[in-house]
Formats: C-alpha cells, sequence, structure tokens
C-alpha cells in the first residue's frame, strides 16, 4: 500500500504519545510505502493535488532526535492508495481548505481517512445531536437570555465554544449562578458566537470522560478513562486529567451502535467518541487520540486493526 499521512509540524508532536506516529510505525513495519507531509506542503496546478513529501524514520521516542526526515520531492496525492487526515484542529479556514486538496485526490480514487467532506459536515460538539437519544439534555445557541433560562431550568451547566479542544473554555456553573452573565458573556462574545450547554453528569467525578475509539464503526474493547484532577472539571489529559484504561460497558456498546451506521456512511473510519456517564458528549473526527494509552495496557494492536481495514476497504473498491 502507497500511504501517505497530512500531519502536524513535526517538531509540534509528542512522539511516546502521539496516535498519528502510531499509525505510521505500523504501515512501516506493515511493509507499507510511507510519505508524510503538512499543510504547508500542499499546493495545486491543473486541476490536480501535490505536496512536498518527506520519509519519517522515528527513533527512540523519548529523545529530542527522534526523527530523521528525508526529502521525497513532489508528488501528487492521487498517487497514493490511503492518504490519513491527521490535522488537529483549530477547524479554520485553512483547514477547510485543506479538505479541499484532499478531495481531489479522492476524486482520482485515493482512499481519504476521515472523509473530507464529513470533517467539514461534522462539527465534533454539534453533530451529536444528530443522536438525541445518547445525549445530555443540550441547548446550542449564542442567545444569552435563552442560555440562562436553560440554567435557571437545569441549576448545574457546562457551558463550552462549539469549536474548543482540550478542555479549554469549560465552564460549570452551579446551583449559585456564580458568574454566569460574565460566563456567558465571554463565550458568547457578547451573542455573536454559538455556544454549547449541557447538564451537568456527576459521574465525571468519579468514572470520568471515557474516550471510546471506532474503527469503521466498531468499538475497540477497551475505553481511555479521564479521570479529573481534583477541583478540576474537565477529563482531558492536556488538562491535567488522569487516565485509567477500562472496559466498555453495555451502555457504552449501544450508544456505538446508534452512531455506527452515520459514521460508516460518511465515511469517518476513525472515530474518538467522549462518554460520561450514560451519556454521549462528544463525537471527534478530525484526529482523534488515545491510541497510544490504550494498546499500552492491553494486547490490542489499534493502529494495524485500522489500517487492515482501511486496505481491506481499498481493495475491495
Amino acid at each position: 500500500m502507497q500511504l501517505g499521512i497530512l500531519l502536524d509540524p513535526i517538531d509540534q508532536l509528542k512522539p511516546h504519545k502521539d496516535t498519528t506516529l502510531a499509525f505510521l510505525e505500523r504501515a512501516q513495519k506493515l511493509g507499507w510505502s510511507c510519505a508524510v507531509f503538512t499543510q504547508e506542503d500542499l499546493f495545486c496546478k491543473e486541476g490536480r493535488a501535490f505536496a512536498q513529501v518527506y520519509e519519517l524514520s522515528i527513533g527512540d521516542l523519548y529523545r529530542n532526535d527522534w526523527a530523521k526526515i528525508t526529502d521525497l520531492g513532489e508528488r501528487p496525492l492521487g498517487s497514493f492508495d490511503i492518504i490519513l487526515m491527521r490535522k488537529d484542529p483549530p477547524f479554520n479556514t485553512e483547514y477547510i481548505y485543506t479538505t479541499y486538496f484532499l478531495e481531489l485526490a479522492a476524486r482520482e480514487g485515493v482512499l481519504v481517512a476521515n472523509n473530507p467532506q464529513a470533517l467539514r459536515d461534522a462539527n465534533e460538539k454539534f453533530f451529536t445531536l444528530n443522536f438525541p437519544q445518547c445525549c445530555p439534555t443540550t441547548l446550542v445557541s449564542k442567545n444569552i437570555k435563552r442560555l440562562k433560562a436553560f440554567w435557571e431550568e437545569h441549576k448545574q451547566v457546562i457551558f463550552k465554544p462549539l469549536e474548543g479542544m482540550g478542555g479549554n473554555s469549560v465552564f460549570h456553573v452551579e446551583e449559585q449562578g456564580k458568574n454566569l452573565a460574565v460566563i456567558l458573556e465571554v463565550l458568547t462574545k457578547n451573542q455573536t458566537q454559538t455556544v454549547i450547554a449541557q447538564r451537568y453528569i456527576h459521574e465525571i467525578k468519579t468514572t470520568g470522560d471515557k474516550r471510546i475509539l471506532l474503527i469503521n464503526g466498531q468499538p475497540i474493547p477497551y475505553a481511555l478513562a479521564r479521570i479529573p484532577a481534583e477541583g478540576d472539571l474537565r477529563g482531558n489529559l492536556a488538562a491535567g486529567a488522569r487516565g485509567e484504561v477500562v472496559p466498555i460497558t453495555t451502555r457504552d456498546q449501544w450508544l456505538c451502535e446508534q452512531i455506527a451506521p452515520t459514521l460508516k456512511a460518511k465515511g469517518l473510519y476513525f472515530v474518538g467518541i467522549d462518554v460520561i456517564g450514560d451519556y454521549l458528549t462528544e463525537i471527534n473526527v478530525t484526529s482523534p487520540t488515545c491510541l497510544r494509552e490504550i494498546e499500552s495496557e492491553t494486547n490490542l494492536d489499534i493502529a494495524g486493526d485500522f489500517l487492515n481495514c482501511l486496505e481491506t476497504i481499498c481493495r475491495s473498491r
């Protein structure tokens, strides 16, 4: 297989934790021909997408000189069998332009994971509202009066931006309503930016925020429960949460079954859902992580399973 990986700048990666590099390492062990590139390497001429591509040899993941990079020159994206889109948010105009490049490659027959159109369509928080049976009580709005009324009804509410990641700008407003007015003014930028409000789920303190990975709609049997640090509410490793690998539950399996047909239909081949208690809170489609943490505590080969799945799909087209 000819594999291309669009990733973040190499000097920004944390190699011993990085899911994208886990895919690259596994593909190299499978004997695949691999090349990597970043957004800055993309260009288009005469209706075809190209990139300046590189060979990335991976050494000791805990050393500063872990990466050996070799320039392979310019290459048409249409010459790959599979391209992994592994660029982290922000989901901004440049991200959208990147999906356009990848759609040109898909038009030439390349299997792009995840599907560029689906990446544009599936906001990781708003997308959950397609499955109301799975979600906590939720309101999406920029209207401060309406958001305040939601808090008055439920008293314990989480407010967060639709485009946030890593636990940034997540607020828990309790029964006293402390700082509610200023929180909503800041989050909505004075009613010019839409935010999401959800009823607070108390299980975040005990069982944490579980990351469940799905390959073509099928869940991995173990999840990473991210337990917030003392005095914090955010189940994000980037915000200091503690990770614990746990088996998925019957309820988790049910949640996955609810969303699986949509994921498969949209070409969302590698997805990470976030579950708190019994409820789905996010569907992460851009660049899901936590693979290394789960693999390190189990005998699972998640990266290999994902690549084998893509190869099967690619050969059956």
